[in-house]
């Protein structure tokens, strides 16, 4: 057994914790989805099997190549660090919020800069918004996502601390994407709560690039991207994808910015059409809403 495994074992616990929630979530979805075909409130399986799909796709890849990356970049990394952070009850407290609020900010910029939209935009995507979205994740998140927390691990905190911490980030957010949950008063001013964040899966324009929170949505109001729900929530990209093919879904982005690339007048417009803001144009083109 090395290192990396025998560390690893020391969290089997929480680990079998996680697994077990993550049965319970497949199994809500499951009882979700059959009342709403019951009830006509889904009149169709497209999303749904789409999101189902994807979630295949994403356990096959996170248990492979992807996931592999993912483990060892955060092991690399965490023999650089220049301090170390004991495993406490008070550095578990520290290393969640730190997660969190690393996460706010990866999760901002996955929105803002048009070749990690590209990635990201999977989750947006689907125009329906039930417990099954929470499943429509794209394939290549792990490939990079693992960077923005490598401070992290440079400042001292324990690899798998920060990775047992980011589970409970995402793992928390599975619940909240329903629409059978109302307002939540006093709470949905400080996490990420169902109605905080159907605003953030929405197209509506006061509601775009909102509520980037993970746990805590007090990093919006801190940050100015805060938004309440005002509005019946219209859910989807600005420019709707209209396939339910996991392939589109995971890859349609892609095609455009390289279709924007070769249409390009120049190298720096080109750069810019790939690694710049969402929505970015050219000054002498026609400003184009972004694909958000």
């Amino acid at each position: 057994m090395n290192e990396i495994d025998a560390r690893i074992l020391e969290y089997s616990g929480f680990f079998t914790v996680v697994a077990i929630i993550g049965v319970i979530f497949y199994a809500l979805t499951m009882i979700e989805t059959i009342f709403d075909v019951a009830t006509k409130r889904r009149n169709e399986w497209r999303e749904t099997m789409a999101n189902v799909a994807i979630e295949i796709g994403n356990r096959i890849l996170d248990n492979t190549i992807i996931g592999a990356i993912f483990v060892i970049g955060f092991f690399t990394a965490e023999h650089f660090a220049f301090s170390e952070i004991p495993v406490t009850w008070w550095s578990w407290i520290l290393a969640i919020i730190a997660v969190d609020f690393t996460y706010y900010w990866m999760h901002r910029v996955e929105h803002e800069r048009r070749i990690l939209w590209a990635v990201h935009n999977v989750h947006h995507s689907s125009q329906e918004y039930n417990l099954s979205t929470a499943l429509r994740l794209s394939w290549l998140e792990s490939l990079y996502e693992w960077i923005f927390f490598v401070p992290l691990l440079l400042i001292g905190f324990d690899a798998i601390q920060i990775l047992s911490s980011l589970l409970m980030v995402v793992l928390y957010q599975t619940w909240i994407h329903t629409e059978k949950i109302g307002k939540l008063g006093w709470l949905d001013g400080i996490f990420n709560t169902p109605s905080v964040h159907r605003i953030h899966h929405a197209t509506n324009a006061a509601y775009i690039d909102k509520n980037y929170g993970g746990i805590l949505i007090i990093w919006d109001r801190l940050f100015g991207t805060y938004q309440t729900e005002t509005e019946k929530p219209i859910y989807g990209i600005t420019k709707q994808l209209g396939s339910s093919n996991p392939l589109t879904i995971n890859f349609h982005e892609f095609g455009s910015i390289y279709k924007d690339i070769v249409q390009a007048k120049g190298v720096s417009d080109g750069v810019r059409y790939a690694f710049g803001r969402t929505g970015w144009q050219p000054y002498n083109s026609t400003p184009e809403t972004a694909d958000k």
